[in-house]
């Protein structure tokens, strides 16, 4: 097919590699703009902008989709297809029915669940079993088009945001090549959507990485592994942010000590009072300090227990 793709993050540059190498003619690529980053703020591509320069395709890089330049410019674009991944920016009606078979998205989510911008690391918090990726044909809801192929990926018991992020881009990118595949030869069956059974995947920030210690251990460790590798968790030791990385559920409905409440040092971890139960972590990082395990933490570091993180 003749494709006009849309994405910007990471995770869509592994679907534009796919549709590449599986045959089809990239005419375009849409991206955000350049943005400045680092400390020098010097301007960097996006990494969907990267993939595309590397393999000489066109790219495009509108401030506003919506506005009647971008519409005009997409329309004079020979394609039979436009596909979109995580673009960041939302798709008007005239662009969604432009070609012939409109806008194909790759979703990571079974959906209709977690519909919405963080579906990965919201499964991971909430404790999934499996999740997985969706193309669906996009509509002028919020990830409420018809569903078009699905593809499950179980989740490991220490899954993080950042693994189960590598192994969706994967999928998707299988799954997107597949899709179009499938849809030139007719052999598609759309299905509808119906009610989500889970709330809406919000956006993450960092505010929500600050650990409520009186929740209990296994949501704790949840979200320490769904902010992993962003926003991260975090509490405060001495006045100080203390990222934490990972840690184990030790047992539920017992009380020693107060929520957040060092309870116990031991030689490769530290033990904390939530809840309902205890944590260990095992994984941290001291505000200006580099990521380390708990035991490297504890040479370099002196802490007592009855000290309360938070």
């Amino acid at each position: 097919m003749k494709v006009i793709f849309m994405g910007t993050p990471d995770f869509a540059s592994g679907t534009l590699s796919a549709l590449i190498e599986a045959g089809h003619e990239v005419r375009l690529v849409v991206t955000q703009p350049d943005k400045p980053r680092g400390r020098g703020h010097a301007m960097q591509f996006p990494p969907v902008k990267e993939t595309a320069v590397s393999h000489g395709l066109p790219v495009y890089q509108p401030e506003r989709i919506r506005s009647e330049e971008s519409v005009r410019f997409l329309e004079g674009v020979d394609a039979d297809v436009i596909v979109v991944v995580a673009f960041g920016q939302l798709i008007p009606g005239e662009i969604l029915r432009m070609k012939k078979y409109g806008c194909i998205n790759v979703h990571a989510s079974l959906l209709p669940a977690y519909r919405g911008a963080a579906p990965i690391q919201w499964a991971v918090i909430n404790g999934e079993k499996e999740s997985g990726v969706t193309t669906m044909q996009m509509d002028e809801g919020l990830d409420t088009g018809d569903m078009l192929l699905k593809t499950v990926v179980p989740l490991e018991e220490k899954e993080t945001g950042g693994s189960l992020f590598d192994k969706l881009s994967d999928a998707g990118a299988k799954l997107c090549a597949e899709t179009l595949y499938q849809l030139e030869k007719g052999t598609i069956t759309p299905e509808k959507q119906g009610e989500s059974p889970t709330a809406y995947a919000s956006m993450l920030n960092r505010e929500m990485g600050q650990i409520d210690w009186s929740k209990d251990a296994v949501s704790i460790e949840r979200l320490i592994r769904g902010l992993n590798p962003w926003p991260s968790a975090y509490t405060k030791l001495h006045g100080k942010t203390l990222k934490i990385w990972a840690g184990d559920v030790l047992c539920t409905d017992v009380s020693k000590g107060r929520c957040g409440e060092i309870l116990e040092i031991r030689k490769d971890s530290i033990v904390v009072q939530t809840g309902d139960g205890s944590l260990s972590i095992r994984e941290l990082q001291m505000e200006g300090k580099k990521r380390m395990d708990a035991g490297a933490f504890l040479r370099g570091y002196k802490i007592e227990t009855g000290i309360l993180l938070g």
